[in-house]
């Protein structure tokens, strides 16, 4: 069971999306498991050949434990045992004990062979009275979601039409969050800035595409944010096992609310390198599939930098929490027309205030304000986009 955040303690297998004998390559997805925040697919890390599933659908796995056994690019599968030929009064041979028994299921099966539900789905759908098979899964592979039975049992908006228990989340997000505010030590900085040429860039450039593929501010920002990380590589990276590692990879989390409550940063992978078109397309899908409750694990687990941006729920700035193992976190606040000096005069500009939550042990806010900076230069050339 891999680490899917540092607020993960052990997840739920939901089903097996591969079988013994399946040739598998890097970035498959391998299973489902459900966990505080979700339903997540596992994808295996390399080329290779599932060998075994080692657990049953509703087993529930603490981090690190045996899932499966599988064949790496390179490795080769235990061979089978031959029976050996007869051979007069054969002396008893000791069993081979085996090495890794299987793990029974600890919950109820399906409710139909082939059904594909979510145990949280199966317990809304008992405590509702609903009838799963009537119901057409909108989840991944046509799998029958929480907010399926709510639709279906015409439930109300709210706690029970949602694909996640929020007291369960709220708890995993404070106690990663409560484990940051202790152990990191947390620096704060501020820049506010003139946003008008990124806002009229974007403006020009929406103009001559459809309404499905305009981009958003926030496409801006991640992708200022990435291009700065390249140039500031003490803030883009881990802090594992007592010191720093930078990523040559710049995976941009982005903070996403989770419809009814509860919060999530999957990363869009590689961002510094993206053409904005496909940023924004990979933005979209991205919020799509966490609204859904449907991420992959290694939209999870790698992360180098986060950003969160609160403008559209009417503050000014935010403050935010870094998320460890990373090492910063950059805000954005409220777009807005404030008083601002240009050519000598008070005039009102479009502005908006960036922050940075970053890693004293490893930065400092020398250099987290100049990263502060080089972010704003970006924006104020977006062309360079």
């Amino acid at each position: 069971m891999p680490s899917l955040g540092a607020d993960m303690e052990a997840a739920t297998l939901i089903e097996w999306l591969a079988k013994p004998g399946d040739k598998m390559k890097r970035g498959d997805v391998i299973a489902v498991v459900e966990t505080a925040k979700g339903a997540i697919e596992v994808e295996v890390f390399e080329d290779g050949v599932l060998e075994k599933h080692v657990v049953a659908p509703g087993a529930v796995l603490p981090v690190g434990a045996v899932m499966a056994r599988y064949s790496g690019a390179g490795e080769v599968a235990a061979p089978r045992p031959v029976a050996p030929a007869p051979a007069p009064a054969p002396a008893p041979a000791a069993p081979k004990p085996q090495l890794v028994p299987e793990a029974p299921s600890p919950v109820r099966p399906p409710p139909a062979a082939g059904l594909r539900t979510s145990p949280a789905a199966r317990r809304l759908a008992e405590e509702l009275g609903v009838n799963l098979t009537s119901i057409a899964g909108t989840g991944a592979g046509g799998a029958i979601t929480r907010e399926d039975v709510a639709a279906s049992a015409h439930a109300p908006a709210g706690k029970k039409a949602t694909g996640f228990d929020f007291t369960a989340m709220r708890r995993a997000i404070a106690a990663a969050l409560g484990r940051s505010k202790r152990e990191i030590p947390h620096y704060y900085l501020s820049h506010a800035i003139d946003i008008g040429a990124a806002q009229d860039w974007l403006a020009a450039a929406n103009a001559q595409r459809p309404p499905a593929e305009r981009f958003l501010m926030g496409a801006l920002f991640i992708k200022a944010v990435a291009s700065a990380a390249r140039e500031f590589p003490e803030l883009n990276g881990f802090h594992v096992e007592g010191e720093f590692r930078a990523s040559q990879a710049i995976h941009v989390g982005v903070a996403i609310a989770i419809r009814g409550g509860g919060l999530a940063a999957p990363a869009i992978h590689d961002c510094a390198d993206l053409a904005l078109s496909d940023l924004m397309a990979r933005m979209r899908d991205l919020v799509a599939r966490v609204r859904a409750g449907r991420f992959k694990s290694s939209e999870i687990a790698d992360s180098t930098i986060t950003v969160t941006s609160l403008g559209d729920r009417g503050v000014d700035a935010v403050w935010g929490v870094i998320y460890p193992p990373q090492v910063a976190i950059v805000g954005f606040g409220k777009i807005g027309m404030r008083p601002w000096v240009v050519d000598g005069q008070v005039v009102a500009r479009p502005t908006v205030c960036m922050s940075l939550a970053a890693d004293h042990r490893v930065s400092d806010g020398h250099k987290g304000a100049l990263f502060l900076e080089r972010i704003g230069q970006i924006l104020a050339n977006p062309s360079e986009l």
